[in-house]
């Protein structure tokens, strides 16, 4: 044979060679390569539509407890299936009746020496309130400088005023609105919480996570929290309702646009042009269904102002100092509605000094229980949003209601 045959077969299986290891390396790439977002969703698609179809079930199944009068008790009806759907269920089988609210001053905002730190102190109130399931949180000017004005401008919307400079006691109202902003699911922050300078880091802060901020495909609790929309409806229908989910509720009457309510979920088919709902009050979740719904926030413009002009009557009230006594040999009575007042960095004492509304001369005679929620303490200081998380954790076993 040749030598120049014997060169032309070894560059043909050199050549042979080449292209089958170009053809091993594309498919080891195409194996390797990801998979793009549409491939991904495809995959997931059926479990998506499995755990919907599930959450549907559960829903259509649920069936409202009743509720006695004379025990303040919720009753199932002794259906073992319904028993045990309910416990699947985010759903308590018993209401909670009794409500604990706390009062803080604004003026730890001061305390924190950028707007990066100030928004983060929020935050971590905020994460307590939701862990202890505090039903309201009262902000007070422990300098009693703001007015009533001032309290009625913020609640419409106007705060801060166009052009004005940072004013006394706007840390009040800095604290109050970035509560307001974490304790909204995240679906109506757009709608109810237009840009503003006092926001700008509240978006990197640790989500609530609270049972009122559900997904968009959680059917599993029949309440939700919605924004009316601003749509046309037809003579004796009811508003529509962005809910979060994939498609608009429409509700039992007409609201105002632009105004945040509760709803319970009465048609989920999803078949149909728009689910139902009827509109309920914001403590319906909590006294029926056992769930945390959340908190509301209020401004007082003094010390005085935290126990007056609030949606409840408290008749429990504690106020925490260390002069108090230790919170191990206090028993909290039965209550309705509890409240737990906090001072700042100069204790109750500048609170009520400010104060002069209030004729007492000791902080503790404005209260029936006056704790120090941490006897012994290894600092000199213990800080507000410190004491409020030490405070809560003690006090939790203690409530009854």
């Amino acid at each position: 044979m040749s030598a120049d045959k014997v060169e032309d077969r070894g560059a043909v299986e050199d050549e042979k060679e080449r292209r089958l290891r170009r053809s091993l390396k594309q498919k080891i790439k195409k194996k390797d390569k990801p998979l793009t977002w549409r491939k991904r969703k495809e995959q997931h698609k059926p479990e998506k539509e499995e755990k919907l179809l599930n959450q549907l079930k559960e829903f259509k199944n649920y069936k409202e407890p009743t509720e006695s009068v004379e025990n303040n008790t919720i009753e199932d009806d002794g259906v073992e299936e319904v028993v045990e759907k309910k416990k699947s269920s985010k759903l308590s089988t018993q209401g909670r009746r009794y409500t604990v609210s706390i009062a803080l001053p604004g003026s730890i905002m001061d305390n924190a020496q950028s707007a990066e730190l100030r928004t983060y102190l929020a935050g971590q109130i905020a994460r307590a309130a939701a862990v202890f399931c505090v039903d309201e949180i009262i902000i007070f000017d422990e300098h009693a400088k703001i007015t009533r004005n001032d309290i009625d401008a913020f609640d419409r919307g106007q705060w801060p005023q166009p052009g004005a400079m940072d004013k006394p006691g706007d840390c009040n109202f800095l604290l109050a609105r970035i509560l307001q902003y974490l304790e909204c699911p995240q679906y109506l922050r757009k709608a109810l919480f237009p840009l503003q300078r006092q926001l700008q880091y509240a978006g990197l802060l640790n989500p609530l996570d609270a049972m009122h901020h559900l997904r968009h495909d959680d059917l599993s609790i029949p309440y939700r929290e919605a924004v009316v929309l601003n749509k046309p409806v037809k003579e004796g229908r009811g508003s529509f309702c962005d809910a979060g989910l994939a498609k608009e509720v429409q509700v039992d009457r007409s609201l105002e646009a632009g105004i945040r309510v509760t709803l319970k979920l009465t048609s989920t088919d999803m078949m149909k042009r728009n689910l139902r709902a009827d509109v309920v009050s914001p403590s319906e979740p909590r006294k029926k269904g056992g769930i945390y719904w959340g908190y509301s926030v209020r401004v007082a413009s003094s010390l005085g102002g935290v126990f007056k002009d609030g949606p409840y009557e408290y008749d429990m009230l504690m106020g925490t100092s260390e002069r108090g006594e230790s919170i191990d040999e206090v028993e909290v009575p039965n209550f309705k509605h509890g409240l737990i007042v906090f001072g700042g960095l100069n204790g109750l004492e500048a609170c009520l000094d400010a104060d002069q509304s209030l004729s007492a001369d000791n902080p503790a005679d404005l209260f029936q229980l006056y704790i120090n929620s941490l006897p012994d303490q290894g600092s000199h200081t213990i800080r507000t949003e410190e004491a409020i998380l030490i405070t809560l954790g003690a006090l939790r076993p203690k409530f009854i209601g």
